[in-house]
């Protein structure tokens, strides 16, 4: 039953990088915690009630007070949430609940609901309630280390003798929290599983929420920690859970005869291409539905039976596979390719291949699963054998990623990170608007991506690896030749005419006259349709300044998705125009001047939207004259955060007022004139005439409150020293960070002398 080595070493790397970081309770505080809801709500307070005082005492689900609140929703200093949820889904999976509106307890299922009188929810609780005492004490007698033959023996007890809450997430939680040195902390049968197969680990046999137990138990012991700190590594390392799917790579006539396109596209793709795009139907009833029609009218008229298997197949591919789902690439018994998902459906018209989705590949080492599972099918969930689902993770643990022939991919390459999230959005909406307080890098994001996307589409690389000549084709010449990449920015005197077209003044022949003149998306339209083998790009910086309604007009409806290439009349020419299908949209958006909220509605129906954050990570352990900038930024926001109001989320200082060239200021001097010239301008404007909030803010070292002036004087050269003191005193904690100490240990003593030495040899 022990763990591989390998996993044991990273499961107390994990710990330690995780402790280091406060990110671990400590035993001291979970036995608080413990205790807090033993006495609480523990058997013998439970014991004690009797009557409508149970009923309301485990069922009221208005008060605070109530166990199915502790138990789904409370996340306090009192009791955090970090005992596994359980939250989600209605109310009735506490078995009955008493509804808002009408005051009614309820019981039954989603399906068929039914009233029950005050008496009938009494029995109810109390029935419950005495089998919670009972299964507290079957868990109570358990032996302190018990075998899978121990926890058999207690859920066929449960089963048997509390037959209500045996198979009850929340039960399970409660039980859970009275006995956490003999329960795990995961709820659902489905993610007990899965945290084990991830560790190599064979579940016991049989069905039931108490039966793997003793096999977590048996893993923290091995490792000298808590069980609740074991499922929190594991929820570090392992993610949510997730299924597996074994992919062919034949059309049926030649073996592997379409796996060089998956593998070099960074995609999985099925066949059927009359079925065409399946991503616009309303319901997934709908998309069975016409999914059966077209395979038993195309492909199968003749054998209703396969036409309905193959419809569940490619039902699967587009609705049920997700992202994070691990995808292995099959040719009958061999497996050719593994990897995870990483984005939505997506359908390619001119592939015989083409419905499709896109996949980080983790290994394409050759291999073969224990146990033969889904060889009869194009799109199969391995679900039957566990054993074939570690072989996968034994795999993948592994498993080093070889290169794959320099063959150019037929399509681009996915991008990960944030830029991934906005292709993504891309492909399902087609325009997308990054959001978010100022200086935290809205436009050099949308800048980056849309250049990567217009050069891996057209060159099928990266954009630093192109030639002048194919950069300049991404993002134009400067001059005269417009770009793949386009750009402009809305500000309150932008109108339609500039951005769609219309009737503008001119000179000519010595007079005023006006011209009818194209605007900056109707020409980049015309140009995307003269060349569909290519992606343009219209980045709109800025975009909240400008009248929304009145610049896009009529050309909100064309930018849905299902609307591109539709044509529509233009009221200033009468002339038919559209919006064609590679034409994307990414705008930017200041929060400081103007909340998502105040958008238009018809513009929040078509963009996606992604907000950006002052992201700390990126000026890593920089200290510049003694200030962790990272540290020193997060507490500075902090402080804003709490003395400016309700929009105060949204003003933050972004970390990019304090990068030059993408890289952390590492000279004072910059760093002074940041502060003295953009960051301090700016947080006067945020508390205008509130001197009181501005020195909560900056510190009373900075802001003279009798004044009311800022002491200009700190910024000279000579008070370099005062002027740090004074931006760290608000903040005096940051100097007892594990990553402040790291910082200072990044100039050690050595370094110092061989510094000293270097200016002796120059003398």
């Amino acid at each position: 039953m022990g763990l591989d080595e390998r996993l044991t070493q990273e499961l107390k790397d994990l710990y330690n990088t995780l402790n280091a970081d406060g990110k671990l309770l400590s035993k001291t505080q979970l036995d608080g915690y413990y205790e807090t809801f033993r006495k609480r709500f523990g058997p013998d307070h439970l014991q004690s009630l009797d009557g409508e005082a149970v009923l309301e005492f485990m069922h009221a689900h208005g008060s605070h007070d109530s166990l199915v609140y502790w138990l789904e929703f409370k996340h306090d200093e009192e009791f955090p949430a970090r005992f596994g949820s359980i939250a989600g889904g209605s109310a009735l999976k506490f078995g009955i609940y008493r509804r808002k509106e009408t005051g009614v307890w309820m019981t039954g299922n989603p399906q068929a609901q039914q009233e029950i009188s005050l008496d009938e929810a009494i029995q109810y609780a109390g029935r419950h309630r005495d089998q919670l005492l009972v299964g507290a004490q079957l868990v109570d007698q358990l032996p302190a280390n018990g075998t899978d033959a121990d926890y058999r023996v207690l859920q066929g007890e449960m089963d048997a003798r509390a037959p209500d809450v045996s198979d009850l997430t929340w039960d399970h939680k409660y039980f859970s929290l009275l006995y956490p040195d003999k329960l795990d902390d995961y709820h659902s049968p489905d993610y007990q599983r899965f945290h084990l197969i991830k560790l190599l680990q064979i579940p016991p046999a049989g069905e039931g929420r108490y039966l793997v137990a003793g096999r977590y138990l048996a893993i923290a012991h091995e490792l000298g920690i808590p069980l609740n700190t074991l499922t929190t590594i594991l929820n570090a390392r392992h993610g949510r859970s997730y299924r597996y799917w074994r992919i062919g790579t034949s059309d049926g006539t030649r073996p592997r005869n379409r796996w060089d396109i998956m593998r070099d596209g960074s995609f999985v793709a099925i066949g059927w291409p009359e079925l065409g795009d399946l991503s616009g139907y309303p319901s997934t009833q709908a998309l069975r539905e016409a999914l059966g029609r077209m395979m038993a009218n195309t492909y199968y008229p003749d054998s209703p039976s396969v036409a309905g298997k193959k419809t569940q197949e490619v039902y699967r591919f587009v609705k049920m596979i997700a992202d994070g789902d691990v995808v292995l690439a099959a040719d009958g018994m061999t497996l050719i390719g593994v990897g995870k998902i990483i984005g939505a459906y997506t359908f390619e018209r001119t592939s015989d291949f083409p419905h499709r989705r896109p996949v980080q590949w983790l290994s394409f080492a050759e291999w073969q699963l224990p146990e033969r599972e889904g060889l009869n099918t194009t799109v199969h969930e391995l679900k039957r054998d566990v054993r074939n689902r570690i072989a996968i993770e034994q795999h993948l643990l592994g498993a080093s990623l070889p290169l794959p022939p320099p063959t150019p991919p037929s399509l681009p390459s996915r991008l990960s990170g944030l830029p991934g999230r906005i292709q993504s959005i891309l492909e399902r909406k087609g325009q997308v608007i990054l959001y978010g307080p100022p200086g935290t890098g809205k436009t050099h994001w949308a800048e980056l991506t849309a250049r990567e996307l217009a050069a891996r589409s057209s060159f099928g690389t990266a954009f630093d690896d192109l030639s002048s000549d194919q950069q300049a084709f991404v993002n134009g010449d400067g001059q005269h030749a417009a770009g793949l990449v386009r750009m402009c920015c809305f500000h309150p005197g932008y109108g339609y005419e500039d951005f769609l077209g219309g009737y503008r003044p001119v000179v000519a022949d010595g007079g005023m006259m006006f011209r009818l003149r194209d605007g900056i998306f109707k020409t980049l339209c015309r140009d995307a349709a003269a060349k569909p083998e290519h992606k343009f790009y219209l980045i709109i910086d800025e975009i909240n300044r400008g009248d929304i309604p009145r610049i896009f007009g009529e050309l909100l409806t064309g930018l849905e998705q299902d609307k591109r290439g539709k044509s529509m009349l233009l009221p200033s020419t009468g002339e038919p125009f559209q919006v064609p299908a590679n034409v994307y949209l990414i705008g930017t958006m200041n929060t400081a001047d103007r909340s998502i909220a105040l958008l238009d509605t018809a513009l929040r129906r078509r963009f996606g939207f992604i907000e950006l954050m002052p992201d700390y990570s990126v000026l890593g352990d920089v200290v510049v004259g003694g200030i962790p900038l990272g540290l020193w930024l997060e507490a500075l926001n902090r402080r804003l955060c709490e003395h400016i109001g309700r929009d105060a989320r949204n003003l933050q200082i972004g970390h990019a007022y304090v990068l030059e060239g993408g890289r952390p200021l590492e000279d004072f001097a910059k760093l002074s004139k940041v502060l003295q010239e953009e960051i301090i301008p700016l947080l006067e404007e945020y508390c205008y005439e509130d001197y009181a909030a501005l020195e909560k803010i900056l510190g009373p070292g900075l802001v003279d409150i009798h004044t009311q002036l800022i002491r200009a004087e700190l910024f000279e050269a000579s008070r370099q020293d005062e002027l740090v003191q004074a931006l760290l005193a608000p903040c005096p904690d940051i100097a007892t960070t594990r990553a402040a100490i790291a910082s200072e240990e990044m100039t050690s003593p050595e370094d110092d002398e061989q510094a000293d030495d270097g200016d002796d040899e120059g003398q």
